[in-house]
């Protein structure tokens, strides 16, 4: 009997090698999944992929099964940690195991750039089981995460909630970045959220994390209009931040959600995603979603009492120590 890997030969390469022609069809696929299983447009996502493709300046692998390519990822550093960008595998009954191959292949090239210390990444088309064996395990640490999205008739059922704290929710305004950075880093403090993602850990770090969501299209095309913010009105500062993204004609995303741990329990939080989610609702779009940390209990049932509904699981994978 011939074994696996003759039965199906796997072959890996510098994604640099990849013609922009034969990495299209597998975008195309690409796009086709995002929207039915999470309803959300890859397209911007995918034309930057391929532009840098095109240019041969995207670091990653490529992932051949019989010379038909199956699956890509890219990857970025940034000082001292690596990023595992977009990862895509074609769904067959031997994904686990082309995606693991694929992954381990990346973080291994990671692991050996020189200055790199740390590897993050969320990988939201990863179809290997959630408890299965990761590459290089004794350096890894998993969290996984929800995917919750919430139609348009349960945001207009939202009822309004008093909050206790004296706050104004008023829109987003690019001036308010600065003290919307200084909120989020002590929002995450000790937060399950700062061990996935070590920008939250500090304020040039939550700079660069809100100048990323503003700018470029992982997280969707950054709304303001569906941003606000909760202003302390004894204090005159920001005190809790919601912003939002458009990730399909018909869908919204919030991106972040956060308030200062002192004003905590005074519904804050509730006021500012049902002001975000009404003004998505408002601009045409018939749902919205978000992701959250599967332990991070508290804010799951909040979502759930508001009607968000878990879609899907996803995990958010670190690598350090190595």
């Amino acid at each position: 009997m011939a074994a696996a890997s003759d039965l199906y030969p796997l072959e890996l390469c510098d994604l640099r090698q990849v013609s922009v022609g034969e990495l299209d069809r597998l975008l195309i696929e690409e796009i086709d999944v995002w929207a039915r299983d999470l309803s959300w447009d890859f397209r911007p996502s995918a034309e930057l992929v391929r532009r840098y493709v095109q240019m041969q300046s995207l670091t990653g692998f490529a992932l051949r099964v019989r010379g038909e390519l199956v699956g890509y990822a890219y990857q970025v550093c940034d000082e001292r940690k690596g990023l595992i960008g977009d990862f895509y595998v074609r769904p067959t009954p031997q994904s686990p195991s082309n995606e693991m191959a694929l992954l381990g292949t990346v973080v291994d090239s990671l692991m050996k750039t020189p200055g790199v210390r740390r590897i993050e990444s969320q990988l939201m088309m990863l179809r290997t089981p959630l408890n299965s064996p990761l590459p290089f395990s004794r350096y890894s640490t998993r969290h996984d995460r929800y995917f919750m999205d919430i139609g348009r008739y349960e945001i207009e059922a939202l009822s309004f909630r008093e909050v206790s704290h004296r706050v104004r929710i008023q829109p987003w305004n690019d001036r308010m970045h600065e003290e919307a950075a200084h909120v989020i880093s002590a929002a995450y403090r000790g937060h399950v959220d700062s061990e996935i993602n070590d920008q939250y850990r500090s304020i040039p770090g939550a700079r660069r994390f809100i100048t990323n969501i503003v700018r470029f299209p992982g997280c969707g095309i950054f709304s303001g209009q569906g941003s606000c913010v909760a202003i302390d009105e004894h204090s005159g500062r920001v005190c809790g931040v919601c912003l939002t993204s458009a990730v399909s004609e018909s869908a919204g995303h919030i991106t972040q959600l956060c308030v200062l741990p002192g004003v905590r329990g005074s519904h804050i939080g509730y006021a500012l995603i049902r002001t975000s989610l009404t003004s998505l609702v408002s601009m045409g779009y018939s749902s919205a979603s978000l992701t959250v940390t599967c332990t991070n209990i508290d804010a799951v049932r909040l979502y759930e009492r508001l009607g968000f509904h878990i879609r899907t699981a996803f995990p958010a994978l670190v690598w350090e120590d190595f």
